[in-house]
């Protein structure tokens, strides 16, 4: 329906509904009522949008008001979601604008993408400077505005680390990848500001490519939010339509802005996390093939049928089967003469060591009660490969690299790559499916965009990419995908909803301290992920602990016993679950790298009233003790804490263990776990 100016709200009106944006967005009394009345006053009036651009070099909000809005409410299957489409039309050069918006008014929380679209026969005008978001917020309460945001991934120990950043006048944060994988290096899409009055906004960004984030405090009380795509300025050919960047906005109320975080965790696990037939997708643990055997093999490049065949009846002769056996790189044509790595676009198995395929294999996982995941990398191809020989219009290349980029924007070879990868699952068993990604677009993107065309490489890349992983999605509605990217460095709105971490860094493989960091960080937004155990101790499993796991066993190794091994997995079993509940650190996020501290946080269970505590007392710490306050209990309560090393038993109330309790660890290093839940 076309909007009447009767019924857009004032100038004056929507210009403080924009300051005053961590207003409360979800009233109880009326669920939904105030998401759906903040989506209707940010978007139904063109003079004063939640985002801004450039056309043809003049700024959006000097013309919009004249441009043709209507608005479509569309149907919804989850009784927690609105859905409206937005459609701005300049009536001169038929430019149009959809913007689709989201909102989960359980959550409080709205999100929405612009696609913009040249209805004319010629080309259009320039289009830049596309603020996705492009909003002002005000304070009256005295203080500082607060950015609490995290390191993407480094493949080091200070991955995923929390900063806790006062925005100072006239200072602007600026983050944003370069490489073109999404959370690299000190870039990471998710970060919570929280305001001088208790309240705050979690913002996400949906964006596999250079994304980025400008936030500014002008002055005291005011901030302004811009994010979008960084590198954009082209012309439409008639008919042609492009994406932009998904942005979310979840506004959250509390004295502690861990409040926020766990609103937002719950609302990944909600509404951007994968679903199997309409329920959540639990990621599993993982266990591989003795991974790098026999030296000096690489990879998987010397594992033949007969051996992973054995491998797995041994695993499920000593009862340590894990729920997904995983298949990493080296199973295809070339890997065991020259490496797994200059072999990426020989995507057919190599029947040397495979003569049947890799469905024998599939077949002996599912026989013992698991699944089977196989590696992949198909957007990285090196020189001489069958893709590579065979079909080299499809690849972007750079002037003295070996290494191709699959052009994923391009649809004839994006649907040629999606049958091939479809049928080697169907073909060879494949249950999940791991996606690798060991090269940084962005130099690739930027040659091939034509002249007055930046940035049109990496949407139509972008877009491919995630029609490619659709696409899989519905072919196989049981398929999950393990998204790694040299360890964590594509997680974004979009992918997560997508697909899982199931190794989210490169770090030291087995360094257990780092793997403390990398839980500690990332738990602060994203509660499905997963890293490497490489030992059985105590000290090395707590480390690893996360919603997922993959053990890096050698069954063959004699450091490490049956016992231990049977140990570990039956309590990440029992572990895993707690995972999705809320998260508090217990102590400070500085020094997180050093080796003379203490580390620990909790894991609680309100619906339940139940949690777990886990402490780590690292080598050069010389504290035997540390006092920590608990969160999230009920202060009347009798709270029966169970220390799981010691095997004793003690009761406090809520009360107390908010206002503080001693947690011990007499070895340097050394590592605790308490189990909690409340009693009558």
């Amino acid at each position: 329906m076309k909007l009447k100016r009767g019924c857009i709200l004032s100038a004056m009106v929507l210009l403080v509904t924009g300051l005053l944006l961590v207003e409360p967005v979800c009233a109880k009394s009326e669920p939904g009522v105030r998401v759906d009345k903040w989506i209707r006053s940010h978007f139904a009036n063109p003079d004063h949008l939640p985002f801004t651009f450039k056309y043809d070099g003049v700024s959006s909000t000097r013309f919009m008001g004249k441009w043709k809005c209507t608005v479509k409410k569309l149907p919804v299957t989850d009784p927690d979601q609105l859905r409206y489409n937005y459609i701005y039309t300049d009536p001169e050069t038929r430019m149009k604008i959809e913007c689709k918006v989201t909102g989960y008014p359980s959550f409080q929380a709205v999100e929405w993408v612009l696609n913009f679209l040249n209805g004319a026969d010629r080309n259009s005008p320039s289009i830049s400077d596309v603020r996705v978001v492009d909003l002002k917020f005000l304070c009256h309460k005295k203080g500082d505005f607060i950015l609490h945001h995290n390191n993407g991934s480094m493949a080091q120990k200070a991955d995923f680390n929390p900063i806790d950043e006062k925005l100072q006048d006239g200072k602007e944060v600026y983050i944003a990848p370069k490489t073109g994988r999404s959370s690299e290096d000190h870039a990471f899409p998710f970060f919570n500001i929280e305001f001088p009055d208790s309240r705050g906004v979690i913002v996400s960004i949906g964006w596999t490519g250079n994304w980025y984030a400008s936030i500014l405090q002008p002055s005291r009380g005011q901030l302004n939010l811009h994010t979008g795509m960084e590198n954009m300025n082209l012309f439409l050919y008639p008919g042609e339509k492009i994406r932009t960047p998904l942005c979310s906005l979840m506004f959250w109320e509390g004295k502690d802005r861990m409040t926020g975080h766990n609103q937002f965790r719950h609302f990944i696990l909600a509404h951007h996390s994968r679903k199997i037939n309409g329920k959540f997708a639990e990621y599993p643990l993982s266990g591989g093939f003795n991974w790098g055997d026999p030296y000096p093999c690489n990879e998987y490049g010397c594992l033949t049928e007969i051996y992973a065949r054995a491998l797995i009846d041994r695993y499920k002769q000593f009862a340590i089967t894990p729920e997904v056996f995983w298949l990493d790189a080296g199973w295809y044509k070339g890997c065991g003469d020259t490496g797994w790595g200059v072999n990426v676009g020989n995507w057919v198995v190599d029947r040397t060591r495979f003569p049947r395929g890799l469905k024998p294999v599939s077949d002996e996982a599912h026989r013992v009660g698991a699944k089977f995941m196989v590696w992949f990398e198909p957007e990285r191809v090196y020189a001489g490969t069958l893709i590579d020989q065979e079909h080299p219009d499809w690849l972007l290349k750079l002037s003295g690299n070996d290494t191709r980029l699959f052009n994923m924007g391009n649809p004839v070879a994006r649907l040629w790559l999606t049958n091939m990868i479809a049928g080697l699952i169907r073909e060879n068993g494949i249950d999940y499916y791991r996606q690798d990604f060991n090269i940084q677009p962005a130099p690739y993107w930027k040659k091939y965009d034509p002249k007055g065309r930046t940035g049109i490489t990496e949407i139509r890349y972008v877009e491919g990419l995630y029609a490619f992983w659709d696409s899989l999605l519905v072919r196989f509605p049981h398929l999950l995908i393990d998204n790694c990217a040299s360890g964590g460095r594509r997680l974004d709105l979009e992918t997560v909803t997508r697909s899982a971490p199931l190794w989210r860094t490169d770090y030291s493989y087995g360094e257990p301290d780092g793997y403390q960091n990398h839980t500690y960080g990332l738990n602060f937004y994203l509660p499905l992920s997963g890293t490497g155990l490489y030992a059985a101790d105590p000290y090395s499993f707590r480390s690893s602990l996360s919603s997922a796991m993959v053990v890096n066993w050698k069954i063959t190794d004699q450091n490490i016993s049956i016992p231990e091994m049977q140990r570990c997995v039956q309590e990440f079993k029992l572990l895993r679950p707690y995972y999705y509940g809320d998260y508090y650190p217990l102590t400070p996020a500085e020094n997180l790298t050093q080796e003379n501290i203490w580390l620990s946080y909790q894991l609680n269970r309100p619906e339940r009233g139940d949690g777990i505590i886990l402490a780590f007392r690292r080598k050069e710490n010389e504290t035997e003790s540390i006092r920590v306050k608990l969160k999230g209990l009920v202060p009347v309560k009798n709270y029966e804490l169970y220390d799981d090393d010691s095997k004793q038993k003690k009761v406090f109330s809520g009360e107390q263990l908010m206002d503080g309790f001693d947690l011990t660890i007499k070895t340097a290093p050394g590592s605790l776990l308490i189990k909690y839940h409340a009693i009558n």
